[in-house]
């Protein structure tokens, strides 16, 4: 989910420079990315900028309406970096870099802004954020620039104007399709703690043993955060990546900027619009996050509508079991994961051959279900039965062989990589979560018998509880914003629950509702035609529906 750079530098605990590695598109990004998951006219204007106090910044609010028609002014020390000179050029950063390549012949170009760490001190460090850019090429009937936010947190979306252009349709040309790495992801100067593992998304697994082991791991998560980047770790939060959109808007020349974000990127446009009101014009947040239910433990808020999916999934594979041969009911395929779950427990499953050997245990096992169930397509449904009937001849010691698509999921929980921990930075900076280990195991040990497969993982402990408290207060939405709010009725991540708790605490916005699908993401992503094209009708207008609307699956 990263990209390489020459000009930006990981932050390591050694302090020295290194690349990151190759790009991976994932719109859905709450996909492995949360599980783990969820990318102008040349001239410049002046944009105010945010001051941290408040949910409305103090530059913001200081801007009248005399000011507004005129252009808003940057506030004192943020000059500089509004009015930024971008220089575009080639995506590719060497001779390896081929999604830099593919960006380039998509007739993308690039470019790094300059941002402040820390707003409150604008004349200290800076750090950069990559940006990408693919031109309106339809001038005459030019609309504005488009931010794009594939989720996560801390999914990239350098990579992701040439996808939208084509989803977009006829609106496509109309647009500067602006990508964006968040600060400390991808492109953009990146955050590197060290971890052994991909993700923090892990299962207590089945005992109190697993659960203290578990407790142990989560806090030397953080402790190699803190040891590797204690002076940037303060500065990483939803609301400074805001803050840097706008001075990202600022940059581009745009009075307003548009903005389309999946999963995380919905709660991420939000915040954008409560503390720059006025700065933006269309507004799609797809697969939506009430600001309640984003939390280090949002995974509680969906564990139902999992649940839902993954029985979903078992009738899928019920009906198929001359195929993947895990039962003929859903309740035959459920008890086959159960039973792989506790060979799991008892000892961990040896998978795959040599190099490509890894062990899965009961902390581990129930990710690959989650990682499995964000999309209810016939091929998403059947890599996951793929991967379980693997587990299942594991389980029974017999020899296993894993497809390319399973070893990169093994690969990416097991292996820390060069910019691992940011997801987690952004989680633990916006918001704290309990400190007392013994609140989580009392969650886990409630929610066993209801959620025997997935509970686990859902009240699972995180390194958000050994994490310093957040520096500001999270956004409260205080300002209505005219945003189109997409959601699918079965969304396992984000659910259709927080999108309608959106919905109404925003009450100009309208809400475009997916009926019948357990799928997270939809415009551009699903292929439903009524959707896609309900949502380039407000991206091509500016007209929100006049009232709600419904597409079915």
């Amino acid at each position: 989910m990263t990209g390489p750079v020459t000009t930006t530098k990981s932050v390591s605990a050694a302090g020295s420079e290194a690349v990151s590695r190759p790009a991976v598109r994932r719109a859905a990004a709450a996909g492995l990315a949360l599980a783990a998951c969820l990318t102008a006219s040349p001239g410049l204007a002046h944009a105010a900028a945010p001051a941290p106090a408040g949910d409305r910044d103090a530059a913001t609010a200081a801007t009248g309406a005399a000011d507004r028609q005129a252009g808003p002014r940057p506030a004192p020390g943020l000059s500089r970096y509004y009015q930024q000179h971008l220089t575009w050029g080639s995506c590719a950063k060497g001779p390896d870099d081929a999604a830099g390549r593919d960006l380039d012949r998509a007739g993308v170009q690039c470019a790094d802004v300059t941002v402040p760490l820390d707003y409150t001190v604008p004349q200290g460090r800076t750090i950069t954020i990559a940006v990408s850019r693919l031109k309106a090429t339809d001038t005459r009937h030019r609309i504005g620039a488009i931010l794009l936010n594939n989720g996560g947190p801390g999914g990239t979306a350098v990579e992701s104007p040439p996808d939208i252009r084509k989803a977009m349709k006829k609106a496509g040309p109309r647009y500067d399709i602006i990508g964006f790495d968040p600060r400390f992801v991808g492109r953009s100067t990146p955050l590197n703690c060290g971890w052994p593992v991909g993700t923090h998304f892990l299962s207590a697994g089945l005992s109190r043993a697993s659960f203290e082991r578990q407790v142990a791991f989560q806090k030397s998560l953080a402790d190699k955060c803190r040891a590797a980047a204690p002076t940037v770790l303060p500065h990483i939060s939803t609301r400074n990546t805001a803050r840097d959109m706008d001075v990202i808007r600022g940059a581009l020349g745009e009075r307003k900027i548009s903005y389309l974000g999946y999963s995380y990127g919905t709660y991420l446009g939000t915040v954008y619009t409560q503390m720059f009101p006025g700065r933006y014009d269309r507004v799609v947040l797809d697969g939506a996050l009430a600001p309640d239910d984003y939390t280090p433990r949002q995974l509680q808020y969906a564990i139902k509508e999992n649940d839902q999916a993954l029985a979903a999934w078992a009738d899928w594979a019920a009906r198929r079991d001359s195929t993947y041969h895990l039962g003929r009911t859903r309740a035959q395929v459920l008890a086959t994961i159960g039973r792989v779950l506790e060979a799991s427990a008892r000892q961990p499953l040896t998978i795959g051959t040599a190099p490509e050997r890894y062990r899965i245990d009961d902390t581990q096992l129930p990710f690959l279900l989650f990682a499995g169930i964000a999309d209810d397509t016939d091929r998403a449904r059947a890599g996951l039965a793929e991967q379980l009937t693997v587990l299942v001849k594991a389980a029974a010691g017999q020899p296993t062989r894993l497809s390319p698509e399973f070893t990169g999921v093994l690969r990416f929980l097991q292996t820390g990589g060069p910019a691992s921990g940011a997801q987690a930075a952004i989680l633990c900076g916006d918001k704290p979560a309990p400190r007392d280990p013994e609140v989580y195991w009392r969650d886990i040990q409630r929610g066993r018998a209801e959620h025997p497969l997935l509970g686990a993982m859902a009240d699972n402990i995180s390194p958000c509880a050994f994490w310093d408290r957040p520096r500001e207060k999270p956004t409260q939405v205080r300002h209505d914003a005219p945003a189109l709010i997409v959601a699918a009725t079965g969304d396992p991540r984000t659910t259709y629950r927080s999108s309608v708790a959106l919905h109404e605490l925003l009450p100009s916005s309208k809400l475009l509702t997916l009926k019948g699908a357990n799928r997270h993401a939809l415009y551009g992503e699903y292929g439903n035609a009524c959707v896609d094209a309900k949502v380039n009708r407000y991206l091509a207008t500016g007209k929100l529906p006049s009232a709600d609307e419904t597409c079915v699956k």
